[in-house]
């Protein structure tokens, strides 16, 4: 067969490498407003090549792969046999029609010790709500890899000022949500950002539905009836993403957290703070997210309560332990970092992020002192603003020490509090070094040389696809010295 016009309309993709290859994506469309994309329902034999140089004049490695309509003719594909810590130039062919070039790049030798790692993390990137300018920055950034942190597409529609709209109603059937995904990923700016760097990803809630936990939605739909929307959602989250192939879901489930080592440099542990979460607390209606009194609603001091579930707490915790890196880092959905939201006496917690699950929190943070986990950092998204925090297993104890440093990276797009709300708790929460909400943007970071540096981005504006961008604040972590320090 051959394409009267361009298949590859989403982009290409390239993600978790590994010392001897990576991931490499696309999806063949024709029509991002078809559910299926414009395509009859067979398989279309694809090409796909890897090169040394970006004219393709040495190909390092190649092959072919069916695209199937089962999975959206959505490819992944895993090329192996490469050097380590070096760029490759990739592309696809599909029906006389050649895809865009993007770079990938492999990871270092596992028992190398690399000069340094330089990526960027975001998340939270409402497509209505603001262009996605950040990713112009991100792309000039020289990075060696992205890290998405959740949200990467968002099931309502909501805030204010919208520059452009969504095409559908909320999605619940696996068309509904591969249209989502194929609106998101038409932007320009979000696909050259794909094409430039590899990406490693987790997902928060809006990929399925606001403030889901586990089984639970928040509108009281019945359990067998949300799964069978989790397994929709799942499905075209893996479709439309440069995942490898092992974590190709089946159902509601879907294993996606994992870990990806820099050599001896740096480790990143991913994890799944969704899936398997025990269910918020004295919720306002039948499920989701409140904000509570821990001395009203007891049950948030409950110790058996998890936020990532106990298999995956046993998991992370046996990668702290094995962990050989000089800095590990935590990439995860939210908030780590206590945040009373109760200016003066008395104390009061939103329950959808940590602070929904102290026992969990604290575990974990014991955890990483017990193992003597190497310079943890923790990222984070979700919240729509930029905080910078010391981490504590006890925050209400002035003398439990730091163990642990934190960047909350601020959104995409989406819109956050007013500063001067969040200004009015700071009092409460002297672990927390800086917290501001007025801007959208994301955080460049860079690790080697004895120090992990963070450099907050603001944008000055994303009602402008050309907005300028910023750096906020600068902050630096040194080795063997927890706590982040202005720079």
């Amino acid at each position: 067969m051959r394409f009267a016009d361009d298949p590859f309309r989403l982009g290409i993709a390239s993600g978790y490498p590994r010392p001897d290859g990576a991931v490499i994506w696309t999806r063949l469309v024709l029509d991002i407003a078809q559910a299926n994309g414009g395509l009859d329902p067979v398989a279309i034999p694809m090409r796909w090549e890897v090169a040394r140089e970006e004219k393709f004049a040495a190909i390092a490695a190649s092959g072919s792969v069916d695209a199937v309509p089962e999975w959206a003719h959505a490819v992944h594909v895993e090329p192996a046999g490469l050097e380590p810590n070096r760029w490759y130039w990739y592309r696809f062919i599909a029906g006389g029609a050649a895809s865009p070039v993007g770079r990938m790049r492999t990871a270092p030798a596992a028992d190398a010790s690399p000069a340094r790692l330089r990526f960027a993390f975001a998340s939270c990137q409402q497509y209505e709500q603001g262009w996605y300018s950040a990713y112009r920055q991100m792309q000039r950034d020289d990075l060696d890899l992205v890290v998405f942190l959740g949200d990467y597409i968002y099931e309502a529609s909501w805030g204010r000022e919208h520059v452009r709209k969504h095409d559908r109603p909320e999605p619940y059937a696996l068309a509904d949500y591969r249209a989502r995904y194929a609106l998101y990923k038409s932007d320009a700016d979000l696909q050259a950002a794909h094409r430039a760097y590899p990406w490693i990803v987790t997902w928060d809630d809006h990929e399925v539905d606001n403030d889901y936990a586990n089984d639970r939605p928040e509108d009281g739909m019945p359990a067998a009836q949300f799964l069978a929307r989790r397994a929709a959602a799942y499905q075209a989250y893996y479709e439309h993403l440069p995942l490898p192939s092992g974590m190709r879901p089946d159902g509601p489930n879907m294993r996606i957290h994992t870990s990806l080592a820099w050599g001896r440099l740096a480790q990143f542990h991913i994890v799944d703070g969704r899936q398997y979460r025990d269910h918020q607390v004295c919720p306002a209606k039948s499920g989701g997210s409140s904000v509570v009194d821990p001395e009203v609603c007891k049950d948030i001091r409950d110790a058996s309560r998890s936020l990532l579930g106990a298999e995956q707490e046993a998991w992370l915790a046996r990668g702290f332990a094995a962990s050989r890196a000089q800095w590990n880092i935590l990439a995860q959905q939210t908030l780590m970092a206590q945040l009373d939201r109760k200016a003066g006496e008395g104390q009061r917690f939103w329950t959808d992020g940590w602070d929904g699950y102290p026992a969990a929190r604290k575990r974990l943070l014991e955890s990483m002192a017990a193992r003597k986990l190497a310079n943890p950092v923790v990222i984070g998204g979700d919240v729509h603003m930029h905080y910078v925090a010391d981490l504590k297993p006890d925050f209400d104890d002035e003398t439990s020490p730091v163990v642990a440093s934190e960047f909350c990276g601020t959104s995409i797009t989406s819109q956050g509090p007013s500063q001067k709300s969040v200004d009015a708790l700071l009092p409460e929460n002297p672990h927390i070094k800086l917290a501001r909400s007025e801007h959208r943007g994301y955080v460049r970071a860079s690790v080697g040389g004895g120090k992990f540096s963070a450099e907050l981005i603001a944008l000055d504006t994303v009602k402008r696809q050309d907005s300028k961008a910023s750096v906020l604040a600068r902050f630096v972590i040194e080795d063997g010295k927890p706590g982040p320090q202005r720079n």
